[in-house]
């Protein structure tokens, strides 16, 4: 999965996160910080890569049991609230 597709994908779209697991223990997401309006000329992204947080930990942990395989190929997209 190559980070472009993943900026194309939170510009493009109305997504506040996307999310790639790489692996149990790696993944990669790029955040938006502000959510998109008419008065906004510019946009602040946070590429992290790295550990997983509580919560894609425990996405990780009901996936293995699941039988999911590593790299995961749907992403994990959240939406802005409203």
């Amino acid at each position: 999965m190559s980070i472009s597709r993943l900026f194309n994908l939170i510009t493009n779209g109305d997504y506040r996160r996307v999310t790639y697991y790489t692996s149990p223990t790696e993944v990669t997401k790029i955040t938006r910080y502000r959510k998109k309006d008419k008065r906004s000329r510019g946009e602040s992204f946070v590429l992290t890569h790295g550990k997983p947080n509580f919560l894609e930990r425990k996405f990780i942990k009901d996936a293995v049991k699941a039988g999911v395989s590593f790299p995961i190929r749907k992403l994990q997209l959240k939406c802005f609230k409203g």
